[in-house]
């Protein structure tokens, strides 16, 4: 393990993100542990997206870890966030929830049905459970029971304190961003209200649907920045003791005394609270931000694009950070995670997928190849639809790669991937996540599954037949791939791309061939006996044109009108057994339906 990793360091983005964090570690004397940071607001479904913001710390700071150095990742939980608009699609959450805005997260009812306490455990609950099947581990932080428990009394002083620098430095921001709006709308490029990700590359019309819900689910980095009315700038919102929202205005503060008047605007309730003492309330977001990195001394914390645009947060926080004795930490922004096929599963799934989703149809180790192996820069997409089999080919061709260690012709960069997707750092030493015992090609599982209808013994037997010198003698060696394929291909594949066997032979069509077709359809049936594998009926199909053109069936022949052939005859027995030009493997297909009912429906 030590060698592969010293091996592939030069070519690995994780390595060179650690290699820096290190180096600034030392440069500013850091004698505690490395701090790694994600910070994820729970207040809608914790999309895929999101998911990029929880694992580029988690792989830094594994890299960090598996070289002797003390290191912590931390996800600070942004329940103390304001309840900013109703989701949709949210089973049994309609418009009354409106009466909930602008309350804390964590004192809004979670959904109906679900076990949960409120809103944000509700979507806390399926993130855990990814990050637990993928290895994630973290110290959580509550950002409800940080600011209950007064963890940050002193830093809301300091801020109350100097809002006017504060509000300085904003207001710097407020007019390099008016301006920039103003450019924008004179050139009608890259406004504003674009998704995250616009701007950096272009989106398909079901990225950009992901995109705009995906923006739904945060709102964080456009939170305003403070509370200014008739008495100055305020940096702290408290929210009213009598509704709950912090649709509230501070209408006074005393330095001395502590002692802050607030009104609310929706109830109209005022009060007067002494801040040595009121938790009720949190620093506004781009205040509160850099005030965490230095509480929690961060060195290492991506953010999404909307977090890096002009005058947002993370580009604020720099000037803000020192206000709270600390720099701002290592940033790299990560890109837009898009979704192949996400129309289809929109529909079934109602809204954009989070990791759980990915995780039904996808190895835990499959799920983390996808983001370890591009940069944090690099916009990608997650399939669902048909190129999900295309990416488990891929990730088995690098698995094999690289267990045939150098001479197997992997690059460092494919080992580094591995490394990471497969183990993870824990304490002195590293694990290996669990795998499939025995991981047959995912669309052979799928297309067993799809032809036998989701039964799942008779799946076994087929895919048994697959290699008759080494059966499959437990559905457990084939754990949690066939569960993936199942789940894949009879959730997610429309009915219409589903592979249905034919019942009785198309007597039409049989009644309809040539001789050179009949003669085709004999010499297949004739060898079945002989080629029941999937080897040997691969070796069949492709045999009987070249016999029939003759042809050596062992010669490999590059010839059109040879491959022009192969066409016909596999589309002729595609025909007769499932009803259309195209299907499942042949071999494969062959092997599900059985060699007596083949023989059938090819009219023999």
């Amino acid at each position: 393990m030590p060698d592969q990793e010293a091996a592939v360091r030069p070519e690995d983005w994780v390595t060179r993100l650690a290699d820096e964090v290190i180096r600034e570690a030392e440069e500013r004397g850091i004698r505690g542990p490395i701090v790694c940071a994600s910070g994820i607001s729970p207040s809608g479904p914790i999309h895929l997206g999101n998911f990029r913001e929880l694992i580029t710390p988690h792989l830094v700071a594994d890299e960090i870890t598996r070289r002797g150095i003390a290191c912590e990742h931390i996800l600070s939980w942004d329940d103390f966030d304001r309840f900013r608009r109703v989701p949709k699609n949210l089973s049994g959450v309609d418009e009354s929830w409106e009466e909930h805005i602008g309350k804390p997260l964590t004192s809004v009812p979670a959904p109906p049905g679900s076990p949960h306490a409120n809103w944000a455990e509700h979507f806390k609950a399926p993130l855990l459970e990814a990050m637990q099947a993928t290895g994630i581990e973290v110290r959580q932080i509550s950002q409800t029971e940080q600011y209950r428990a007064g963890a940050y009394r002193e830093q809301i002083l300091l801020a109350m304190r100097e809002r006017g620098v504060i509000d300085t430095v904003l207001g710097r921001y407020r007019t390099l961003e008016a301006a920039a709006e103003a450019k924008q709308r004179a050139t009608g490029k890259g406004k504003r209200h674009d998704p995250p990700g616009v701007q950096q590359q272009k989106l398909t019309e079901e990225q950009a649907a992901a995109a705009t819900e995906a923006e739904r689910g945060s709102g964080a980095a456009t939170e305003d920045d403070g509370s200014e009315g008739r008495a100055g700038y305020f940096p702290y919102k408290p929210f009213c003791s009598v509704c709950g929202t912090d649709f509230t205005t501070v209408t006074a503060y005393d330095d001395d005394s502590h002692l802050l008047s607030y009104a609310c605007t929706k109830c109209g309730h005022t009060e007067q609270v002494d801040l040595d003492t009121f938790t009720n309330g949190k620093l506004v977001w781009k205040v509160d931000w850099p005030m965490r990195w230095g509480y929690e001394q961060v060195l290492f914390e991506p953010s999404g694009v909307d977090h890096q645009s002009p005058g947002s947060s993370f580009v604020v926080g720099k000037d803000l950070a020192p206000i709270f004795g600390w720099r701002r930490p290592i940033g790299p922004m990560y890109a837009f995670v898009g979704i192949a096929g996400m129309a289809k599963m929109s529909s079934s799934k109602g809204g954009v997928p989070i990791p759980n989703d990915a995780l039904e149809v996808m190895e835990p180790q499959v799920l983390r190849w996808l983001y370890a192996r591009r940069r944090p820069n690099q916009s990608f997409d997650i399939a669902f639809g048909p190129e999900l089999q295309r990416l488990y080919d891929e990730w088995d061709a690098l698995v094999r790669k690289v267990s045939r260690g150098p001479e197997g012709g992997a690059q460092p960069g494919d080992v580094a991937a591995h490394l990471r997707a497969t183990s993870v750092a824990r304490g002195s030493g590293v694990e290996t996540l669990p795998t499939t015992p025995r991981p047959m090609p995912f669309r052979t599982i799928a297309s067993v599954i799809d032809i036998t209808q989701g039964d799942e013994a008779q799946a076994v037997r087929i895919l048994s037949d697959l290699d008759p010198d080494n059966p499959v003698t437990s559905t457990d060696d084939l754990r949690p791939r066939l569960d993936c394929a199942e789940r894949w291909m009879l959730g997610y594949v429309p009915a219409e791309d589903r592979t249905i066997v034919r019942e009785e032979p198309d007597t039409e069509l049989l009644a309809s061939l040539d001789d050179e077709q009949r003669e085709s359809l004999r010499m297949l049936v004739d060898g079945l006996d002989d080629h029941w594998s999937l080897d040997g009926l691969t070796h069949l199909v492709y045999a009987v044109p070249k016999i029939q053109r003759g042809l050596d069936p062992e010669a490999k022949v590059r010839d059109p009108e040879l491959s022009k052939a192969q066409r016909a005859f596999f589309a002729l027995v595609y025909r007769l057994i499932v009803a259309k030009d195209t299907g499942p493997r042949l071999p494969t297909l062959l092997l599900a339906v059985g060699a007596d009912r083949t023989r059938r429906l090819l009219g023999h």
